[in-house]
């Protein structure tokens, strides 16, 4: 527990660098910020604008008070856009995001952990050679790329699986899994490839180590040594890349979400671009760089579970 309370302050600190760097990208606009937000405005539709913006405040008090409202989930308003406000759009859109993720890290680390166990224990040969090969096919291949490939063969040409949308798994769980796997896939296609190759190069220096050797010494299964001796204290390096790859599947959702349709904040934000409303993208782009520090921040704790020897100060 004393090694709690340093981590929960360097939290605190990042979060508030997140928002400060989140808060001045609107700084950076050349020019006045209402005119950018919203160019056909007349004067008192400007004013309006300055006033929600807090134009005539100095710097460091429209950060205190944006902060104080993105908090309590007050996220501005849309000034071109129609439709609901920042705030509505990302409680109706973020599960969705979240949820993406969630089933690419699971279903990522679930083929990557099988794998890489196995090609550290048969390295060297021809099934170690071919799944190499494999591994580099999948990382030189986009994810966009991957995804209008798969989309025109499974959707367009042959109607496999839907080709656009997202449906609640709860309304209709067979739709979902439908609509789910072809964007899962190309998400999760260089992840693995990833994370089974620096399983693979742990797994085969942990299984030179001398208590690996006594445990094949006293007759315990290589199943057994492979996945309960020797995976613990391989799964270090694949746990850091998982926590720091949440930021590569968040910019990779970004393109994969407007391919097929998807509901998420990746679409949120792309299309807030778009339509100039850079309030929005501002409060999206904070609540994206939180999820990442909050990420890692639980992998960091996760690594006194998978090693109790390891301690930070």
């Amino acid at each position: 527990m004393s090694q709690l309370g340093p981590k929960v302050i360097r939290l605190v600190l990042v979060l508030l660098a997140v928002t400060i760097f989140s808060f001045l990208l609107m700084s950076l606009l050349p020019g006045d910020p209402a005119l950018v937000f919203n160019v056909g405005a007349d004067k008192s539709q400007l004013d309006q604008i300055r006033a929600d913006l807090r134009l005539d405040d100095p710097l460091p008090v429209r950060y205190v008070a944006w902060l104080g409202d993105f908090v309590r989930g007050d996220l501005g308003n849309y000034y071109n856009a129609a439709g609901d406000s920042p705030w509505e759009k990302l409680k109706a859109d973020l599960p969705v995001t979240l949820l993406l993720m969630f089933y690419s890290t699971v279903v990522a680390v679930g083929i990557a952990i099988p794998l890489g166990v196995f090609t550290a224990y048969r390295a060297g040969t021809f099934f170690d050679r071919a799944t190499n090969i494999f591994f580099f096919l999948a990382l030189s291949i986009p994810a966009f790329v991957l995804a209008f490939f798969l989309k025109k063969y499974l959707t367009i040409d042959n109607k496999i699986l839907p080709e656009r949308g997202w449906t609640s798994p709860f309304d209709d769980f067979g739709m979902h899994v439908k609509q789910a796997i072809l964007p899962v896939t190309c998400l999760v296609a260089s992840q693995i490839a990833v994370y089974a190759r620096l399983l693979r190069s742990d797994m085969i220096a942990t299984l030179q180590e001398d208590f690996i050797t006594m445990a094949k010494a006293k007759g315990i299964s290589s199943r057994r040594v492979l996945f309960r001796h020797a995976l613990r204290p391989s799964s270090l390096t694949l746990l850091t890349v998982a926590g720091l790859n949440v930021g590569a599947l968040i910019g990779g959702a970004v393109i994969i979400e407007r391919i097929f349709g998807i509901p998420g904040i990746g679409t949120d934000t792309v299309e807030a671009v778009v339509a100039r409303e850079y309030v929005a993208v501002q409060s999206f782009i904070a609540v994206i760089g939180i999820l990442f520090v909050l990420v890692n921040f639980a992998v960091d704790l996760l690594y006194t579970v998978l090693d109790p020897r390891i301690r930070h100060v």
